[in-house]
């Protein structure tokens, strides 16, 4: 495809700045190679003069991407009318210019507009590459991004999911597949690889700790289910009765290989090369153990346990705090009681106890006591990783530790012992930033 609508992915700049979302270095390294094998063309890694931390995470995923191109947002404060401003970025030699609605207070017609305005009054002999970047504060980003493609815009900016601060950015999935299936219209698409749209919106869900709405277009649970009578009938007699796409092509295949209790390691491992992970066998063996674990507890394993299963596995081997063991003491009508021990990466114990008006509240003071450190909790949410009474729980937390945001993720059937992996976490990520600042301090 000579010409395509160029993808400028922003999640890791923009999305991070969603509040609560506070990506680590090996998760930012992770995104950045997920979203090159989705087949971005230029991926905004951070905004590297805001920290040491990020300058060092956008120059580590410069070095390993090999496809996709990598920026850093770069800011300049001079302001002047729009024409007259282009005109000189482009008479000084630029060759790409970005219209951003940062405030996401155009609409389609108003926005396409500006860039049908701009291609007929800017002077050059340049090919000029016109980009958008909308906000979604009105519902209107996708739209706004496809007007002015429909204008001569040949670059979208967005992020996966649409997250992105306040009320997020243009979702780039729900573009490329309004360009892909509507191509009759737009004449044009992008040069992502659709069918790992659903394994880059997951990736994203998960270390973001932001949950994909069941109703959410093209990757929501509900995108591709059919519960009203005449839809299912439709669909079982023609798919594309209902379906303007296939599931199959943004990567949600079916189940065709359930597992359970008395599934074995080839099963097992054939589930995890079918979902998109390729882990090595001497890896999969503490992994396999967990979902017997997990399958002595359920009917069945869904494909989003097993995806809990990696995250949680994940989470676990790259933290330098993990919980050990934790004991409660429910009193009726009175305090709760918790003793928690942590262990570090090093195999040393801490342990501490603590009472609270609710075991929640108990397992936190204790933390709190082995960390040494002032924490607000800011928000505590759970969620059932599938549907059922034996369905896993999915906590995530978002904590202020001394003026510092981070977040967790717990999970485990067990609510209580979810809750505190995911307090833990927390307080392991701002922990581990501060030996990180440490080390760079001591560099310099």
């Amino acid at each position: 495809m000579e010409s395509h609508i160029q993808i400028f992915d922003t999640t890791l700049r923009d999305g991070e700045q969603t509040p609560g979302v506070n990506f680590s270095f090996d998760e930012r390294l992770k995104i950045a190679k997920q979203l090159e094998t989705w087949g971005v063309d230029i991926l905004e890694a951070g905004f590297p003069a805001s920290s040491t931390g990020s300058f060092k995470s956008v120059q580590a995923i410069s070095n390993t991407l090999t496809q996709t191109a990598v920026c850093g947002l770069a800011r300049c404060k001079k302001s002047d009318f729009l024409i007259k401003c282009v005109q000189m970025a482009v008479d000084s030699g630029a060759t790409i210019i970005n219209i951003p609605d940062t405030v996401g207070y155009s609409y389609p017609n108003e926005y396409g507009q500006i860039f049908k305005t701009l291609i007929e009054h800017i002077k050059t002999n340049q090919d000029i590459i016109y980009s958008a970047h909308c906000h979604d504060y009105l519902g209107m980003a996708v739209a706004n991004s496809l007007a002015a493609i429909e204008n001569g815009a040949t670059r979208i900016e967005g992020t996966v999911n649409g997250i992105g601060e306040r009320a997020g950015n243009t979702a780039l999935e729900e573009l490329a597949l309004a360009l892909y299936v509507r191509k009759d219209h737009y004449g044009n698409e992008t040069r992502l690889n659709l069918s790992e749209t659903k394994n880059t919106s997951d990736i994203i869900s998960r270390y973001a700790g932001i949950r994909v709405p069941r109703n959410k277009a093209i990757v929501g649970q509900n995108a591709f289910s059919h519960e009203s009578g005449i839809h299912q009938d439709g669909v079982l007699k023609n798919p594309e009765t209902y379906e303007i796409m296939t599931p199959q092509l943004v990567g949600i295949r079916k189940n065709d290989l359930p597992l359970g209790k008395l599934s074995g390691k080839h099963a097992f491992a054939e589930k995890l090369k079918s979902l998109g992970y390729d882990i090595e066998p001497q890896n999969q063996v503490e992994l396999f153990k967990q979902f017997k674990a997990i399958a002595d507890k359920k009917k069945s394993v869904t494909d989003r346990d097993i995806h809990a299963l990696i995250q949680g596995s994940e989470h676990e081997q790259n933290a330098i705090y993990q919980v050990e063991t934790l004991q409660l003491q429910f009193v009726s009508n009175g305090l709760q009681s918790a003793v928690v021990v942590i262990k570090d990466k090093h195999g040393k114990l801490y342990q501490d106890s603590s009472i609270g008006t609710g075991s929640i509240v108990a397992i936190y003071n204790a933390v709190d006591r082995i960390f040494k450190h002032k924490s607000e909790l800011i928000e505590y949410r759970i969620d059932s990783v599938t549907e059922g009474t034996d369905a896993q729980a999915e906590v995530h937390v978002s904590l202020n530790i001394e003026g510092h945001p981070v977040n967790g993720i717990g999970i485990d059937h067990d609510v209580l012992y979810a809750s505190c992996k995911a307090y833990v976490e927390a307080h392991a990520k701002y922990a581990s930033e501060i030996q990180n600042k440490e080390r760079n301090h001591h560099a310099f």
